[in-house]
């Protein structure tokens, strides 16, 4: 009988419908923003490596731009995961 009573109460309760957050446009806007920076940070430190690189080949001088390209990927892959990263923590 109880159970029946607290089975009819939480019956009327409604699915409540998800609501996004007030400001929660911003942010999003904010973080597309963000996303863009990052990616074109990658490009223009890519094509700054590739030309030390050939700057480097061409003078004859030791050759520190293979690890700048290296970073360079390896952060972007990370950039561009990042969205995939949090999903699977949370």
């Amino acid at each position: 009988m109880i159970l029946a009573a607290v089975t009819d109460t939480l019956a009327q309760f409604g699915n409540p419908t998800p609501e996004a957050p007030p400001m929660s446009d911003k942010i999003l806007q904010l973080v597309r923003y963000f996303t863009w920076f990052i990616l074109l940070s990658g490009v223009i430190a890519i094509t700054y490596a590739g030309g030390k690189f050939a700057w480097e080949k061409w003078t004859g001088g030791g050759l520190e731009s293979p690890k700048m390209i290296a970073g360079a990927m390896i952060g972007g892959a990370v950039a561009t995961s990042a969205g995939t990263i949090m999903n699977a923590m949370l």
